[in-house]
């Protein structure tokens, strides 16, 4: 299975974060799995990916055109996919996966979760999306999507479209289902 991960690019996070990321890219790995991720030599991107690699996985890096200029790109990329753009990058990374996991991220990763989520909403596709809740992370953002859902503003139920998951084994039963 091909699974995208989308998180943070940020050194300065807290180290469990790290912790946990490195035992989802050795998890991924042992089972078999790919990881798709954005190709960033920095913070959760390249966490993953050298967790990945370490464990005898393989990776794809969907990334920019504009990161490569900087010399930004992961050494932990075994198939690079350059990009025009952002929008360009979640096209990609959406045709590349057949799952998608959110890790601890800001503006960028927020943007990506609800791309793909809103592509299933229409019927794009009809991949999972999942939090990956470290330490409470995404608390703030599930608060958020059942206000909108008790307001009216979401059709049907959010959970259909993103799920959320507190440990490694949430996310393979996730998968699994």
């Amino acid at each position: 299975m091909k699974i995208c991960v989308f998180c943070s690019a940020n050194q300065q996070i807290d180290p469990e974060f790290f912790t946990l990321t490195e035992e989802l890219g050795k998890w991924a790995a042992e089972n078999g799995h790919t990881i798709v991720y954005g190709g960033v030599n920095q913070g959760l991107m390249e966490c993953v990916a050298k967790a990945t690699k370490e464990a005898g996985g393989h990776t794809i890096g969907i990334v920019p055109m504009l990161v490569e200029d900087t010399g930004r790109i992961s050494d932990y990329v075994d198939v690079d996919i350059p990009c025009d753009n952002l929008s360009d990058r979640k096209q990609l990374m959406m045709d590349q996966s057949d799952v998608f996991i959110a890790l601890p991220g800001g503006i960028g990763t927020i943007d990506e979760i609800f791309t793909i989520a809103s592509s299933a909403t229409i019927g794009y596709h009809h991949k999972k999306v999942i939090l990956y809740n470290m330490k409470g992370f995404w608390d703030s953002l599930i608060a958020l999507l059942n206000d909108l859902q008790s307001k009216g503003m979401i059709r049907g139920n959010w959970q259909q479209y993103i799920r959320k998951a507190d440990s490694i084994e949430e996310i393979s039963q996730i998968i699994l289902s």
